[in-house]
């Protein structure tokens, strides 16, 4: 009979309690924001066709057309011809790059491979001349197991949306 009056009286007195503290920690903010992580005074870009000094041709336009579709689908940046464009992103691919990393051990084969791409670029906001960011040479590996069938071409293609995402990540406003 004690315990039931115990939590029937017990129950009213913590219930506006536990909402006071719940209002506090709500009101009193932790640091976050819902705020897009890109900078708001920038509303366009235009993405220059991609140098390359490697012999594998047609990359450049890969990585220039998987930098468009990144823009496009992560940032609220829209893309923009040169003329009209806040900022501009223009870049180089310097070097690519295949190694063994694996061998099966019945055969000696190559059983994983990894294809790295080397590239330098920057992000130059076209109204004031400042250079907003720039990576002399920025990297990014994907690897692809050929004895599964699949082979440098689908590693490179991973490759390239990899470094369009990392470059990407890189236009995000500083914390």
């Amino acid at each position: 009979m004690f315990h039931e009056n115990h939590r029937k009286y017990r129950l009213p007195v913590l219930c506006p309690i536990f909402v006071a503290m719940l209002l506090m920690t709500l009101g009193s903010g932790c640091g976050y924001s819902t705020d897009r992580p890109f900078r708001s005074d920038i509303q366009t870009v235009h993405v220059e066709m991609l140098q390359s000094k490697e012999f594998r041709r047609g990359l450049e336009f890969q990585l220039t057309e998987a930098l468009v579709k990144r823009i496009e689908m992560d940032t609220p940046y829209r893309i923009s011809e040169r003329s009209r464009a806040d900022t501009v992103l223009s870049g180089e691919i310097l070097t690519v790059q295949q190694q063994i990393v694996g061998n099966d051990f019945n055969t000696d084969l190559p059983r994983e491979m990894v294809a790295t791409l080397v590239l330098s670029w920057r992000w130059k906001d076209m109204r004031s001349g400042e250079m907003i960011r720039e990576r002399s040479r920025e990297s990014f590996t994907s690897n692809y197991i050929e004895p599964v069938g699949e082979t440098f071409e689908t590693g490179m293609l991973r490759g390239l949306d990899g470094m369009a995402e990392l470059i990407v990540e890189r236009m995000e406003k500083d914390w």
